[in-house]
């Protein structure tokens, strides 16, 4: 498949997700919980940086973004989403639909960037 096959996409993922990733091979994303309907692979490696550096760490004690290549006649489904700012830009995929978007991953999910919480500093 040739790169204008696909979209390159990133997440930003916690600890317990990115174990499952792994658990998966590096090739498929994890099923949603109840209270998650939608699954949101966005479309720019700052964004994902962002959401992983200030939300996961503080969330989840780590953040860490992922890449992957999806195939675009699947993404073609579904329109473009901006939540925020200009480059805020998402795919929203309900939960239901994530195991075809599972199937439509080309290659495999890497880590390309991990944050941990700032060291304490010293002291009692």
């Amino acid at each position: 498949m040739t790169a204008a096959e696909t979209i390159t996409l990133w997440r930003p993922v916690g600890p317990v997700e990115l174990r499952l990733i792994a658990e998966a091979g590096h090739r498929a994303f994890p099923p949603r919980l109840p209270e998650q309907p939608i699954f949101y692979p966005v479309l720019n490696e700052g964004y994902a940086v962002q959401i992983a550096r200030d939300w996961n760490v503080k969330a989840d004690g780590a953040g860490f973004v992922t890449r992957f290549a999806v195939r675009r006649d699947f993404l073609d489904a579904y329109p473009v989403q901006q939540a925020g700012g200009r480059e805020h830009l998402e795919y929203w995929i309900p939960a239901e639909d994530l195991p075809a978007f599972n199937a439509a991953i080309v290659g495999e999910i890497e880590v390309v960037a991990e944050f941990l919480p700032p060291p304490r500093s010293g002291g009692r």
